[in-house]
């Protein structure tokens, strides 16, 4: 069966662990207090789904920020906090913040790939949002017009085969017809008990072990019309 998508991971994939630990989350981390602050009456919706996570309907403002800030100290995959994360980080890259980091190979791949007819999607765990502003404010330029489709935890966990069932639905392809590329062996798992085809990357920076799996160290030695990596 032909790949006719691909659907790509962002950290350790597209972009250095580095800069998601050691540039976003510490700017997350700063700014988030302040901002919650400033912007509780509009955050409603959101700190009610932070104080149904915490399983406290009645947490105060400064403890949903105390929950927030916890749950990024130990990096749980929470929507509200990702969520949470897009607004601040949005608000860095459009007040001339730090631009969003892609690997040398990765923005010429993309556009090769989609110029051959392959549909682009992103799976990660960061919001659907602060997916966007990443790719929207890459050292790259902006590449959102090459994605057809942006998908977060919202759509399910990324060990489950399930998320990605319901991502070919959405796209509109046969799992088969998808090819997913992680540096996470259990999202690769995940995503091959599902029916996608594979692929680790093996980036600098990266502590995953991924043998036994399909690898490549760039974008630009994979061809999924051949299925082809080096």
């Amino acid at each position: 069966m032909a790949i006719r998508a691909v659907v790509t991971d962002i950290e350790g994939t597209t972009t250095s662990v580095s800069f998601v630990y050691d540039v976003l989350f510490p700017y997350a981390r700063e700014h988030i207090p302040d901002y919650v602050r400033e912007n509780a009456d509009a955050l409603a919706d959101l700190l009610g789904d932070v104080r149904k996570e915490a399983g406290n309907p009645t947490l105060t403002l400064d403890g949903c920020i105390a929950a927030l800030l916890r749950w990024m100290d130990e990096d749980r995959k929470v929507t509200p906090l990702k969520t949470l994360q897009g607004m601040v980080w949005k608000q860095g890259y459009e007040g001339g913040g730090p631009k969003g980091h892609l690997y040398s190979d990765v923005a010429a791949s993309l556009r090769r790939w989609r110029g051959e007819g392959l549909t682009l999607c992103v799976y990660s765990s960061g919001s659907v949002e602060a997916q966007k502003l990443l790719f929207g404010h890459s050292e790259a330029g902006d590449l959102t017009p090459l994605f057809s489709g942006w998908f977060d935890t919202r759509v399910g966990g990324k060990k489950d085969p399930a998320s990605y069932a319901r991502i070919a639905a959405e796209i509109g392809l046969a799992p088969g017809e998808l090819l997913f590329l992680s540096d996470n062996p259990d999202e690769l798992a995940g995503a091959r008990q599902a029916g996608l085809s594979v692929i680790g990357l093996d980036r600098p920076g990266n502590s995953f072990d991924l043998a036994g799996w399909p690898v490549a160290t760039s974008f630009d030695r994979i061809d999924p019309a051949a299925m082809n990596c080096a």
